[in-house]
């Protein structure tokens, strides 16, 4: 029978980890749990008897603030040899590094009479890389061999050379060991709790630490991962415990996510099929973190400048001055049986890589750091430059050459995902509404970064080719016939005329009139669009609409917090309002507060929560990100540094606060050398700002 309770991850760097109720993988049940690491399922089953029979769960936790997951088990009925159910009580924590997963069982017996227990421990590497989780067929693979030397050891020879090791060690002497199981016998005294260890390394170290000893160093490293985050971060609180569960779930699952890199922290993008580097995603999550978190933003800029693309290479879709669009490990990325090992296929993300940059410099004043990116940034620009250039409309517009690439490369990327009204697939190269949107954003981020560097000629005419996108893109792709922009233009250049999200992110970098802002404000906040719980990816009067398809019909709160950030830019805060209440009550009615990386687009009824979509990454990044992006919308905030000051004015417009929120502190603000604490608090009229601190290099601006 499936787990009623949902998957548990954890994730450490290259290693993640998603177990059931017992802290336990049991691929009968689930097929995608496993312990992962560097792209490769190392642990495929890990399964714990008593007595020969699985204990049973009284309760788990996913401890969030410290990336620990404790699971507290009973042994089962006692008609196996063994004492009466639930006398022998079991706390199971697991805790991951980098290289190894280990766990801490603390037996306690309440029998009145020491006991002998035994335990059985079931244990299986398939080895499978991610692809092959996910439903990819390979001809042929490496060989796995198994080692019994006082421990169970499975190695993975590899079709690049690689070995791959699991290796089990206990801190107890094992009684005897066979293909895929060890078995050993613990003496109970009465009430008295009895410890044992376990390690699952990957890397084994040539004098490796005793396993408790292991565990103690592990359990350390984690607590004082999740709390350096807290500390250098700004800290959001409010008088809503359940909005609180949100924040700290939603913080804790970013940094469980994030992944140390050269210039700090990379966030990936979501266990389980996305646990890797990726562009769009990691450029979107940091922006959407800015607010609290800018180190984030710090680690994706030096990590995508790194790996800019700087030749041609069409089996990777790449070209010079293109950001990363993903970049996997695993041996079916290493043989190129999939060309996502390093890999350039997306449109989007080379503007927001400008875009994030030009935000960055703004809230931080890192100019140093941003000043050394700049012959990446003038890449990243001529390359924008080249793709419109060859281009017959002068749009940014992509097309895949990577033989398995991505047919689609905006965030839609599914197959179906940019068609005509009538349901036809767009064909040809294709120009999407809201990457002409990110280019024009890019314009004006690069200008603003050149500016604060003394260069303001060159800034002058970006500024006015921004100018000129902005009047072409209106004329191309607005449509009166359904009072928005076009989803994206052909290879034609005819206009697909479908209400879709995708116009809502040409609010959030300002290149839509103040009229069709207006329009597009009106139809994504429409019952055919925002269904309760959030926006629809595409309004369900559509051809394709499909309320459980990817892309065509389902609620992505990452593409909500981008609209909201949008829809606050035009004055539109009230809608932007609407969006963050549906996902705070979708939080509420999912487990964890875990927003997943998308849900179905059901029309919302009384009593029944928000549709899950089945196969959805969960934490996903910039989902958990996506209340930090709509706290800024709602609280109308905006960072402006003027020319040759070192000044920096905190401008907070029209804030408001949904419903059940009456206060919201937002304390260690932090704009560079600059500092500010600030308290929003909400009447039945309006929303009032209370500056509880600021260093003096700090202005507030409030403004209706």
């Amino acid at each position: 029978m499936p787990d009623p309770v949902p998957p548990f991850v954890l994730k450490n760097e290259e290693t993640f980890a998603i177990l059931d109720s017992r802290g336990e993988i049991c691929p009968e049940l689930q097929h995608e749990a496993g312990i992962f690491h560097r792209g490769t399922r190392h642990v495929s089953r890990l399964q714990l008897l008593l007595w020969g029979r699985s204990p049973v769960v009284l309760s788990s936790t996913e401890r969030g603030a410290v990336g620990v997951l404790v699971s507290h088990l009973s042994n089962n009925n006692g008609d196996t040899g063994g004492p009466a159910a639930m006398t022998v009580h079991l706390e199971r924590s697991t805790v991951l590094t980098p290289t190894a997963c280990l766990q801490q069982f603390c037996f306690t017996s309440y029998q009145d009479r020491p006991i002998q227990m035994p335990l059985t421990l079931r244990l299986d590497a398939d080895f499978r890389d991610i692809f092959e989780v996910r439903g990819y067929h390979r001809s042929e693979r490496g060989r796995t061999h198994r080692g019994h030397d006082g421990t169970l050891e499975l190695i993975y020879s590899g079709l690049d050379g690689e070995d791959r090791l699991t290796v089990l060690r206990l801190s107890d002497p094992i009684q005897d060991v066979s293909e895929d199981t060890i078995e050993l016998l613990i003496t109970l005294e009465p009430r008295q709790t009895r410890r044992l260890f376990l390690v699952l390394d990957f890397h084994p170290a040539s004098i490796p630490l005793g396993p408790e000893e292991h565990y103690h160093t592990a359990m350390a490293a984690t607590v004082d991962r999740f709390r350096d985050a807290r500390r250098s971060a700004a800290a959001v609180v409010s008088d809503n415990q359940a909005f609180n569960s949100w924040l700290m779930r939603s913080f804790s699952d970013v940094h469980l996510l994030a992944s140390q890199v050269e210039d700090g922290l990379y966030p990936y993008a979501g266990v389980p099929w996305f646990s890797c580097a990726f562009g769009r995603d990691g450029l979107i999550t940091a922006r959407q973190m800015l607010m609290v978190e800018p180190r984030l933003a710090r680690g994706v800029l030096g990590y995508l400048a790194r790996r800019q693309a700087s030749v041609d290479d069409p089996a990777h879709d790449e070209e010079p001055g293109k950001i990363l669009h993903e970049s996997r490990l695993g041996e079916m990325a290493a043989l190129g049986e999939v060309p996502f090992a390093r890999y350039y296929g997306a449109v989007d993300s080379t503007p927001l890589f400008l875009m994030l940059a030009g935000d960055y410099l703004c809230r931080s004043d890192d100019r140093d750091f941003v000043a050394s990116l700049l012959p990446e940034l003038q890449a990243a620009m001529a390359w924008i430059h080249r793709a419109e250039a060859t281009s017959a409309d002068g749009f940014l517009r992509y097309l895949r050459v990577a033989e398995g690439g991505l047919s689609n490369q905006g965030w839609k990327d599914s197959d179906d995902s940019i068609h005509h009204a009538d349901g036809r697939l767009a064909e040809g190269s294709i120009a999407l509404c809201e990457v002409q949107a990110y280019a024009y954003g890019a314009r004006r981020s690069l200008a603003s970064i050149l500016q604060r560097l003394g260069r303001c000629s060159e800034a002058q005419a970006l500024l006015e080719e921004a100018a000129a996108l902005r009047q072409r893109f209106h004329k191309a792709f607005w449509r009166p016939a359904i009072d928005s922009y076009a989803l994206a233009l052909d290879g034609e250049g005819q206009p697909c005329e479908v209400r879709a999200s995708n116009a809502g992110h040409c609010l959030w970098t300002g290149i839509a009139t103040a009229q069709a802002a207006s329009a597009i404000a009106r139809h994504l906040m429409a019952p055919t669009s925002f269904n309760g719980w959030g926006v629809r990816t595409l309004d369900e009067r559509e051809n394709r609409y499909n309320p459980m398809s990817y892309h065509n019909g389902s609620i992505w709160p990452h593409d909500n917090a981008v609209i909201g950030m949008g829809l606050a830019r035009y004055g539109h805060r009230s809608e932007a309002l609407q969006i963050l209440t549906g996902l705070f009550e979708t939080a509420s009615a999912v487990p964890m507060f875990r927003l997943p990386e998308l849900f179905c687009g059901f029309p919302r009824r009384e009593e029944e929560g928000p549709t899950f979509y089945p196969v959805a990454c969960s934490p996903q990044a910039w989902a958990s990100a996506s209340v930090f992006g709509l706290l800024e919308a709602v609280t109308g905030m905006s960072i402006e540094r003027e020319q040759g000051s070192s000044r920096v004015q905190v401008r907070l417009r029209n804030p408001c606060l949904p419903k059940g929120l009456n206060l919201l502190d937002i304390n260690g603000l932090r704009l560079g050398e600059e500092e500010i604490n600030l308290q929003f608090h909400r009447s039945d009229h309006d929303v009032g700002v209370l500056v509880r601190g600021r260093t003096p290099g700090v202005d507030v601006l409030i403004m209706k």
